[in-house]
């Protein structure tokens, strides 16, 4: 019996996915990999330092898991990536903003050949959440768009470009992530929306992807309208019922971190992977402490034993994600693109620029003082914001830059600011929206908006939307205020079209 016991944990643990800590495979860690079988693995920031400590790090895993080793990581652009030091691909907004799928398609395969050179073969991107909420507050320039089909025909065309370079991609956040005004990360959100406008819209762009998409990652969010009592990361009515049955997915359904706290803070790890996987999931991303790690695996085995998850389920999970594996072998590949990538990249942020109400930038030579966060800190979910001191360095090449930070928008006065007819330009590099009192009484003569586009509408000042803050972007907009480069882009959501105009008439 103990031995048959042994069998089903063997079977759970190829049901996770688990994080990492540190940034090499440490004994105790490989030991708990190839005691359970873990054949998944995600790693963060926290995990990376350079590409040969990568490069050691990926293949120590590989040795550990087997030929099927699934290594994931959040590749998706922008201010979301890991690697930080590959060619910086433009967020899925810059490219929505750009609209040329052709671009998207090499931006998506140039982000895999960098991700598989370091032994990555599954990446957690394209994001398919439709964002039409300005105050979504963990989305926003993820969002390729706010259009069905415009953004998704955008995100299918980079998802084709990671797929023929040999990458997995995972489509999310199943059924929708974009019009919440809640982070999952941190609270269970609702989107309190009737079925047909579910089906309009969030469902769109998933069921479109349905028949291409090696994986579809679940959100963590209830929808009163397909089932009142669990978030979609547990609701077989979701998983099954819409993904499977009524889309005919067939492949691969994991879930989004279990250890964020719209799951952690209310349910058990292990409750809520059983759950999860009984809802339709095939694999669990298990990435709390190895303790939770454990618990997941003994609760998942356990409801093999009961019959909770029946042992004919359990070999077609397996076998999906068998097929995902052999269909994306992991190991490093040789990279020889990386000075072609760059220049893509280069290209691609350019493409993406949007213009807000008719912009124009001081003369070279000009005083300018600009204004900025002092620092911007990683949330977790995307990287550290640009620090005031690089863009006053880069704002430096151009003009003569007297810079001023604040901690606090809301408590910063901007009226405070010298008279002396130096041009102010307001330089925003964090993803949060502003305050009422920012709103009121900020004015900037130009916004620079380094991150979230919608913070172009929080004043009535002309803008510069880059929807990112990776160096590329940076020199994008710098050759823009030289008049060394334009800004071609159309921002790809509600409200900015008119915001615009209205600016523009008043100039």
């Amino acid at each position: 019996m103990a031995e048959q016991h042994d069998d089903y944990l063997a079977l759970a643990g190829q049901l996770i996915m688990v994080r990492l800590f540190g940034t090499e495979l440490d004994t105790d860690t490989e030991a708990f990999i190839r005691q359970y079988r873990v054949r998944g693995a995600c790693l963060f920031r926290q995990n990376m330092t350079d590409a040969a400590q990568l490069g050691r790090f990926t293949g120590a895993l590989r040795a550990a898991m087997g030929p099927e080793a699934l290594l994931a990581l959040d590749q998706e652009g922008g201010a979301v990536v890991r690697a930080t030091w590959v060619p910086a691909p433009p967020s899925a907004m810059a490219l929505g903003a750009a609209g040329d799928p052709a671009l998207a398609r090499e931006v998506g395969a140039a982000v895999a050949r960098a991700v598989r050179a370091l032994g990555f073969n599954w990446n957690f991107a394209p994001v398919l959440d439709l964002n039409n909420n300005p105050h979504n507050p963990v989305i926003a320039e993820r969002s390729f768009g706010a259009d069905p089909a415009a953004a998704t025909r955008i995100a299918m065309a980079w998802m084709e470009g990671s797929e023929s370079e040999g990458v997995a991609c995972c489509v999310k956040h199943f059924p929708g992530h974009g019009d919440t005004h809640v982070d999952s990360h941190r609270d269970l959100p609702t989107v309190d929306k009737p079925l047909a406008e579910l089906e309009r819209f969030e469902f769109a762009p998933f069921r479109i992807a349905a028949p291409k998409a090696s994986a579809v990652m679940t959100a963590h969010i209830v929808y009163p309208a397909l089932d009142p009592a669990h978030p979609a990361t547990m609701s077989r009515a979701i998983l099954t019922g819409i993904l499977r049955e009524r889309f005919g997915y067939q492949g691969v359904i994991i879930t989004d971190g279990m250890d964020m706290h719209a799951i952690a803070h209310r349910y058990g790890a292990g409750e809520a992977a059983v759950n999860a996987l009984a809802a339709g999931a095939d694999m669990v991303m298990a990435i709390g402490s190895r303790e939770s790690q454990r618990d997941t695996v003994h609760a998942i085995a356990a409801a093999i034993r009961t019959g909770v998850l029946p042992l004919a389920q359990v070999h077609a999970r397996l076998a999906r994600l068998s097929r995902l594996a052999q269909a994306h072998p992991a190991g490093p590949a040789p990279y020889t693109r990386d000075a072609e990538d760059r220049a893509l990249m280069a290209r691609a942020w350019q493409a993406g620029l949007t213009a807000l109400g008719q912009p124009r930038p001081p003369a070279p030579g000009s005083a300018v003082r600009l204004v900025a966060r002092a620092d911007v800190v990683s949330d977790g979910v995307s990287e550290a914001g640009v620090p005031a001191a690089t863009l006053a360095a880069l704002l430096g090449r151009l003009y003569d830059v007297e810079l001023v930070t604040f901690a606090d928008a809301e408590r910063f006065d901007w009226n405070a600011l010298a008279q002396d007819g130096r041009f102010t330009i307001l330089a925003s590099t964090s993803r949060r929206r502003y305050g009422p009192h920012a709103r009121a009484t900020w004015r900037p003569d130009l916004h620079l908006a380094l991150w979230n586009p919608y913070q172009a509408l929080d004043f009535a000042a002309p803008a510069l939307m880059s929807y990112g803050f990776a160096p590329p972007a940076l020199e994008a907009v710098l050759a823009w205020l030289a008049g060394e480069g334009g800004a071609p882009g159309r921002c790809p959501v509600p409200g900015f079209d008119a915001a615009s105009a209205k600016l523009g008439n008043a100039m």
